[in-house]
């Protein structure tokens, strides 16, 4: 029996923190962590199949442009790991500049199409399935 993947939510609002359910129907082991650099430290310890976050602009940050950015430095030497951020429309502009500089794999504007996310998530559990029978 295998290990289900394993999904790490980050800053999750009041918003986005109810998918938890629908990733562990999906069959992720989800684990939560509100502090950035906590979540750091998990994805260099163990890189997660998905990094599931909330993205946000604040224009009193002083050296960076979002709230993710340095989770999302960290996450570019693991390809493996799949990166998705729930965004304000508001924040379109900002996310487009962090997008182009640091990967990320998918962008759902709030509020989220459930079955869009639903989607997103299958399709990359089907690739990481395929991925690992090949490895067989």
């Amino acid at each position: 029996m295998s290990t289900p993947p394993s999904l790490l939510m980050v800053n999750a609002f009041i918003g986005t923190a109810g998918y938890k359910k629908l990733y562990q129907e999906l069959g992720y082991s989800v684990v939560t962590e509100w502090s950035e650099r906590k979540a750091i430290s998990l994805v260099r310890r163990a890189a997660p199949a998905v990094i599931v976050a909330d993205f946000y602009h604040q224009t009193d940050f002083r050296d960076r442009l979002s709230n993710l950015e340095s989770l999302l430095a960290a996450v570019q030497s693991t390809p493996n790991t799949r990166v998705l951020v729930f965004y304000e429309p508001a924040h379109q502009a900002v996310l487009d500049t962090v997008s182009a500089r640091l990967r990320i794999d998918a962008a759902l504007c709030l509020p989220v199409e459930e079955a869009r996310l639903r989607d997103t998530l299958q399709a990359w559990l089907k690739h990481e399935s395929e991925q690992d029978h090949t490895n067989l």
